[in-house]
This record gives C-alpha cells, structure tokens and sequence, in this order.
C-alpha cells in the first residue's frame, strides 16, 4: 500500500497535536496556516482517518489521533536519535524532552537539575508534567512523557522504576509555631495542633495511611488539599501543621517554614525514575536521565532534612 504523505506531513501533525492549535503550529514549522492545514488534510486523507477535531478555539485529538500521535512521536524520537548518531554529537541539536513528575518534586529537585540540564543543552525545550503518582504512571505508559520521576511504579510490568533516593516524611510548620524548635516530633505530638493533610487521591496519602495503620494518636485533618504543594500554601498561612515529604520543603533559611523530623514511626519513600521497558529514549531525553542518575546520592539543596 503506498503512503501518501512524507516526514514533513508526520512533523506537522505532532505539532499540532502538541500545541492544540493551528496557528501556532503553523509558525512553529515556519508554514503559512493554509499550506499547514493542507498538510494535516493530506495526512487524513492518506490514512483515510480523521485525526484532529477543530473549532474556531482548539485543536483536539480525535480517539485515533491520540494513538497515531504516540506513534509518531516514538517515530521521529527514533529516527532523531539515528541522524545525531550519524552526525555524531547533541551539544548543537535542538529537541524536546516531556517528564511527568508528582509535584512534590518539582520545586526543590526536578528544578535543579533541569536548570543543569538547561546549562548542558540550552536548545533542547523541557515540558514538566505535574500530576498525581496514578497520572504520572498512565502519562509514561501511554508515552505521553518520555520518562517521569515517581515514588510509585515498580509494580508495574510495562514500566521500569530506577531508584534515586529515599527520604523521609516530615513535620512542616511556620517558625513560629511551638512544634519549630523541637529536634523531632511523634505523630502523636503532631496530632494535638489544626492538620492539613493530602487527599485519598494523593500518592503520599495512601504511603501515610499504611505507614500509620497501627498508630492509636494519629492526626485527623482539619484541612485537606490535592497536592503537598498546596498543603504547604495553608501551612505558610498559619492554618496548622502537616507531614510532607522532605523532598517538598524549602531550604532551612526560608523565613517562614521549617521542618522537623518525625518519629514513632519513622515514614520514608522512594523517589525514582520511570520509564517504558524496552523504549529507546531520543538523545535529549537520554541525557536528562542520565543527569539524575549521575546525581544519585547528592544533596539536591541545602536543607534536606537529616535521617537521625
């Protein structure tokens, strides 16, 4: 069966499919919008499918689209990392690399190794991803992200999980509060002041709630958000106290949280890498894993709370 459409036709479409309109698509690949709209047209012609729906404000993907899309993308990924290899370097390409992350990571460590990742390859474009740890797993598996950065995966036969560290649940609370000076606090102790905690929905919560199953004082929620991120916003405004990862917290010279270690029992989890068993990454996408492998161990920021 003859195809009757070429690369330039494929590189279209995922633009189009990434952008979600077809203006900026157009500018992207420097075509005027009725010559990229004829592309797109002889691409669904060819396939004999309907690829995008359009109206006069988005651009979505039809159920089809959605899966050529993810095969497209594995296409040009692939074909990417052939011509560099032929070529024989990346320090001069230009690319894109998409990482799903749980937000927890992203202030204080996705960002600072993206900002070296940015020093290393200036050109490559970075898209961040920040969802729940159920999201993070579907947007790898469905190649919406090259890779992700998670605390949950390994039980996932499709998925490969690499571990970067492991780090533990702490007490965040303003500087002020009568919990900042002490050196540890019990769950016990954290369960007698306002709780603001993560809902089912979270990843962290659902670490928590088996962590705790057999803990008689626990604290009850007065307040309850989506993301740590969050819970941390109400914690600054001195709504009450919460238990987040100590990957989530600010540097130990922010000047109105701090975090204390907590105990009875000590809760930790493990943050690592993702990503789909048998895909070659694009050479980009390559690079930034291996940064985070290559700073396995390392302190991300000052700050980190010690394990003692």
């Amino acid at each position: 069966m003859a195809m009757n459409f070429d690369l330039n036709d494929l590189v279209a479409f995922r633009t189009v499919a990434e952008l979600s309109n077809f203006r900026k698509a157009a500018e992207a690949v420097h075509l005027s919008q009725p010559a990229f709209s004829r592309r797109i047209e002889k691409l669904e012609q060819a396939l004999g499918v309907r690829l995008l729906e359009r109206n006069t404000r988005r651009v979505t993907l039809t159920a089809v689209g959605r899966d050529f899309e993810r095969k497209v993308r594995e296409l040009l990924d692939e074909l990417d990392a052939t011509l560099v290899g032929i070529r024989g370097g990346t320090a001069t390409r230009m690319g894109e690399v998409t990482v799903a992350c749980v937000p927890s990571t992203v202030y204080y460590y996705l960002s600072h190794v993206i900002r070296l990742y940015h020093q290393q390859s200036p050109r490559v474009r970075v898209k961040v991803l920040d969802a729940s740890a159920n999201e993070v797993l579907a947007a790898v598996a469905r190649s919406e992200a090259d890779f992700g950065l998670n605390f949950i995966g390994a039980q996932e036969g499709e998925l490969e999980f690499k571990p970067l560290v492991e780090e533990r649940f702490v007490a965040a609370c303003r500087r002020d509060h009568p919990l900042a000076k002490q050196r540890r606090v019990s769950w016990a102790q954290l369960s007698e002041y306002d709780y603001v905690s993560v809902g089912r929905s979270s990843g962290n919560r659902v670490v928590l709630d088996q962590a705790l199953a057999g803990v008689a004082r626990r604290p009850q929620a007065i307040y309850e958000a989506e993301h740590v991120t969050t819970a941390l916003g109400l914690v600054e405004a001195g709504l009450g106290v919460a238990a987040v990862p100590s990957m989530a917290m600010p540097a130990k010279d922010h000047p109105i949280l701090v975090s204390v270690p907590l105990v009875d029992p000590i809760v930790h989890r493990k943050v690592g890498l993702i990503r789909r068993r048998g895909r070659t990454l694009s050479p980009a996408a390559q690079q930034l894993y291996d940064l985070f492998g290559d700073l396995k161990g390392t302190r991300q920021r000052q700050g980190r709370c010690a394990s003692s």
